[in-house]
């Protein structure tokens, strides 16, 4: 066009600032580790091997240690490494894997998979995560103990049912006894530990005006969704697995279903909405209102779960809010 005018678009040089990365594959005995594209070693997975593998992040300056969750292997490691001043991450393994995939690496050793956490670590920027406080890490403990033991009672309960020859009914008999006090402990020891934090007490007494929310679920947010009143209502659904993914091409409208996230809070929510809709009018219309519309019952359920988990981050949030206001 005549009129028209050229502008020049500004170049800028971009400076990329590259940590170094120690991607760690652990197994239940050993840690396989990689540093850049030189440095590899092996370690035993305890005390020794980390205070090891320590030693050889420092000497080569490293600014991030990267490590597969392996259910509960990888703990020692992550929390000794930050103990001794290095900053760790800790990364789901089915997104590194197909992270792998994706970049065409289908072969699969320990090795190789500490050269994909630590090539993941740097194409995705993953950052320091801080470990749990003390408190935090035992309370999590304890809450998972006690739906272990509670687990395995309905189990023995089952097992007497069926069970007609009398010494085996009194040896369940036992074993059911010695489970209820254990839970009894248990369920006393977490009071305990929430009662005695100010600002857990806070949040526990906000919960407590829902309705059906009794002791267990309000240890179970406390124990494995600490963020809740810090983050936003999509973000609480997002980490809790209760946000509907999308699943659109082009024209094409796909349905949507929930997925990942944490999958014990999500649980005890489908349970204890469905227990607060028969207290709460407005829980139940809205339901009711679902079920009418001719909505399946589950995404009805789902819809429920949802709107109870807004409900509790919201007395989450000010409850928050006045304690931090609080003389």
């Amino acid at each position: 066009r005549p009129n028209s005018r050229l502008v020049p678009i500004a170049r800028t040089r971009q400076v990329t600032v590259m940590n170094t990365i120690c991607g760690v594959d652990v197994s239940k005995d050993r840690l396989d580790v990689v540093i850049g594209a030189d440095v590899s070693g092996q370690f035993a997975n305890d005390a020794d091997g980390i205070a090891s593998l320590t030693e050889l992040c420092r000497a080569h300056a490293v600014d991030l240690v990267v490590m597969e969750a392996t259910g509960g292997y990888e703990r020692s490691a992550y929390l000794l490494l930050w103990q001794a001043g290095l900053a760790c991450a800790v990364v789901h393994p089915a997104s590194v894997r197909h992270y792998a995939l994706s970049m065409g690496k289908r072969e699969k050793t320990d090795m190789i998979d500490a050269h994909i956490i630590a090539d993941y670590a740097v194409a995705k920027r993953v950052v320091a995560s801080q470990p749990p406080s003390e408190r935090q890490s035992r309370l999590k403990a304890l809450v998972r103990r006690l739906s272990q033991v509670s687990g395995d009672l309905g189990i023995q309960k089952q097992r007497l049912a069926m069970t007609q020859d009398d010494q085996a009914r009194a040896s369940l008999c036992e074993l059911i006894a010695f489970l209820k006090r254990q839970m009894r402990t248990l369920e006393g020891e977490i009071a305990s530990m929430i009662d005695d934090d100010p600002l857990w007490a806070k949040l526990a007494e906000a919960f407590s005006t829902v309705k059906a929310v009794a002791g267990r679920t309000i240890a179970r947010l406390m124990a494995d969704f600490p963020e809740i009143g810090l983050v936003s209502n999509k973000a609480a659904a997002k980490l809790v697995g209760l946000a509907p993914l999308a699943n659109d091409s082009g024209e094409r409208k796909g349905q949507r279903h929930i997925g990942g996230g944490r999958a014990q809070v999500r649980s005890i929510l489908f349970l204890v909405a469905g227990l607060a809709a028969r207290f709460d009018q407005t829980l139940r219309d809205f339901h009711r209102r679902l079920i009418d519309a001719g909505k399946p019952k589950m995404v009805a359920r789902i819809a429920l779960a949802h709107k109870l988990l807004v409900r509790l981050n919201a007395k989450a949030r000010d409850a928050r809010k006045d304690f931090a206001n609080a003389p």
